[in-house]
């Protein structure tokens, strides 16, 4: 009973700080970044992950906290918050309007199709959200450190997904949470570089 209370505690601190952090991330934003274009969308980013987070938490307390790869009604909303956060985040750094336009579109994509076709659809469109993101932010801000994106962000969150739904072994699910907010601290970390290197 212990050990299940444990695994419950640090499971929850886990999912928890995912929510906190983006949160906080937004607040400091807030009016910063002036010598980015789009530098508005920045807080409302971190903002929709953090709330992306949220929903995806509510939705652990209809499984019992046990991961189900499942389609519901807040697993939507993790997602959509999701693509709106990475969307805005990206955006923020875009002067064509085209490019743009095509951000917001693969959005909206994303998120219509998980309710109207399927969620692996819905994922593919997550995908190219993420690969936009990735191009838009190296290209503007040239900054290795960005590297940690892809790798906490991408790469170890689907190889702990992945670990999870085929073993059933809900440890991995204990990991997810601090890989994504990892891959938060990384936005935020670049823009403050970006911007110490500016003054």
């Amino acid at each position: 009973m212990f050990k299940e209370n444990l695994f419950f505690f640090i499971l929850f601190l886990a999912h928890f700080q995912a929510v906190i952090i983006p949160i906080i991330c937004a607040f400091k934003s807030y009016k910063k970044f002036k010598d980015i274009k789009n530098n508005f969308f920045i807080p409302f980013g971190f903002a929709f992950l953090g709330l992306a987070s949220m929903f995806e938490m509510i939705d652990h307390t209809q499984t019992d906290w046990i991961y189900i790869d499942h389609s519901s009604f807040y697993n939507w909303l993790f997602y959509s918050f999701l693509s709106l956060g990475l969307t805005c985040l990206s955006i923020s750094v875009i002067k064509k309007k085209l490019t743009l336009g095509i951000n917001f579109f693969l959005s909206f994509l994303s998120i219509s199709t998980y309710l109207l076709i399927d969620k692996t659809v819905s994922l593919l469109f997550q995908i190219l959200i993420s690969i936009f993101l990735i191009i838009n932010w190296q290209r503007f801000f040239k900054d290795w450190v960005f590297i940690l994106y892809p790798i906490f962000g991408i790469i170890f969150t689907t190889f702990f997904g992945t670990n999870l739904s085929v073993s059933d072994n809900q440890i991995w699910h204990i990991f997810i949470g601090p890989s994504g907010a990892i891959s938060v601290l990384t936005f935020y970390f670049v823009l403050i570089r970006y911007e110490k290197r500016r003054t």
